[in-house]
């Protein structure tokens, strides 16, 4: 409640969107948080559970603010709000720091302070609105004109993690003509990432070889990011992805700047494919926040992360699993390449190691005392790899990515880091 009414002060409209995934929680956190908002004098509009990518949708459709009640990729046993600004855009820090301060100072009030009206003469009220037949209608139109037959002939298998995507993923390949197989869409309220979904692409990869489908799309609990599996069960992460993707729109001018923008933990052989292409890169802090402002700032096309965040900016106004999914399947039909070939070209990868050191709280600096460390590595390495460390915005950890191209060097040099980090940091 407090938090609804701290974003209703800050964030312009006079009512909000708000959408759910399928956990348990996401009832009781709508509810508090519908209450300031109201509290404050603006309308709710309650969207119902979708994907996170269709509240934004609808924040941009109607110029509004919205707000999603999801933890992503996370167990049911956590949740999160993630709030958009008017328009679908996500929170710049200023605005996110100003929504925080004022959300801390209504928590930390007495109980009057919370119980007063904030002032508006008028209580707001809530709507519901639970056909998303405008986002639907707008991700099937973005390949051959919406045609019906787009994906004809091409068997897909979806996993849709129990999660938000469970009814609407399935209706899209299914109106673009694909054949449809699903899993992971009986969300029962405690099942959401529960072995199946993006974090355990393995699930996925065993349904695909199984009926023998030409691929399958995973999403996350709320579907704003996708990992793919070509027909040989082969994981095709958000680095190929969007190199796919990247290739492909600049051969038809679709790629804004000839540039694609993406996170420092992108692997080094995306880089170097390209540099073959003659595409450019931006690299930006994790997160898909950062991406977006880079794009936005730039005025470029597309960008994304590793772990599946796609940002097809001039169709959307926020990372898409569902409309990601689709982007790259209409590159499957229209090369007659199946996506294990299509994948399997489009770049090397250079052997990532990814280390997680715990640390005895969140400490947003604890990557400064490692730097003497990452700078002697990185001397070592020259061209031939690179060191990222940075600490977790969520949990308390060190989070260490060493790439190179021996692997048995990246091994070594990560252990060192390791060593290192637990000796100063923790």
């Amino acid at each position: 409640m407090a938090l609804g009414r701290a974003a209703a002060e800050l964030l312009d409209g006079e009512r909000f969107v708000v959408g759910t995934d399928t956990r348990q929680s996401c009832a009781m956190l709508q509810a508090g948080l519908t209450a300031g908002i109201c509290a404050n004098g603006q309308d709710v509009e309650i969207l119902g559970v979708v994907p996170t990518p269709v509240v934004a949708w609808a924040a941009a459709d109607r110029h509004v603010p919205g707000a999603m009640i999801s933890a992503s990729h996370n167990t049911f046993a956590d949740n999160g709000i993630k709030l958009f600004a008017a328009g679908g855009l996500k929170l710049r820090d200023e605005v996110e720091a100003k929504i925080e301060a004022r959300y801390l100072e209504l928590m930390s009030a007495s109980p009057s302070v919370m119980n007063d009206r904030p002032g508006p003469d008028r209580v707001g009220v809530t709507t519901s609105s639970h056909e998303p037949e405008d986002w639907l209608d707008h991700v099937v139109s973005t390949v051959n004109g919406g045609s019906n037959g787009a994906l004809a002939g091409l068997s897909v298998v979806l996993d849709c993690a129990n999660g938000a995507a469970y009814r609407l993923g399935p209706e899209v390949f299914r109106r673009l003509g694909a054949d449809v197989t699903v899993v992971g869409a009986e969300p029962n309220g405690v099942n959401i990432n529960d072995g199946v979904g993006s974090t355990h692409p393995e699930t996925l990869a065993r349904t695909v070889t199984k009926v023998g489908a030409d691929v399958g799309l995973a999403f996350d609990g709320d579907a704003d990011r996708v990992i793919a599996i070509d027909g040989t069960g082969t994981v095709v992460d958000g680095d190929r992805v969007l190199a796919i993707l990247a290739l492909d729109w600049a051969a038809r001018d679709r790629l804004r700047h000839t540039t694609v923008v993406v996170t420092v933990m992108t692997n080094l052989g995306f880089h170097r494919a390209m540099a073959d292409a003659g595409i450019g890169v931006v690299s930006t802090s994790v997160g898909d926040r950062y991406v977006l402002a880079a794009l936005d700032d730039g005025g470029y096309s597309l960008g994304g992360e590793q772990s599946g965040h796609v940002i097809c900016r001039d169709l959307a106004t926020t990372g898409d699993g569902v409309l990601a999914g689709v982007q790259l399947l209409d590159v499957v039909v229209r090369s007659g390449r199946s996506l294990a070939d299509l994948a399997g070209g489009v770049m090397t990868t250079v052997p990532q190691l990814l280390e997680n050191v715990r640390l005895p709280r969140r400490d947003p600096d604890a990557a400064a005392a490692l730097a003497p460390s990452v700078e002697a590595v990185e001397r070592e390495f020259g061209s031939d790899g690179r060191v990222v460390v940075r600490a977790s915005g969520t949990e308390p950890l060190l989070r260490i990515m060493v790439e190179h191209i021996d692997p048995d060097v990246a091994r070594s040099a990560c252990d060192r880091l390791i060593e290192a980090a637990r000796r100063t940091v923790t």
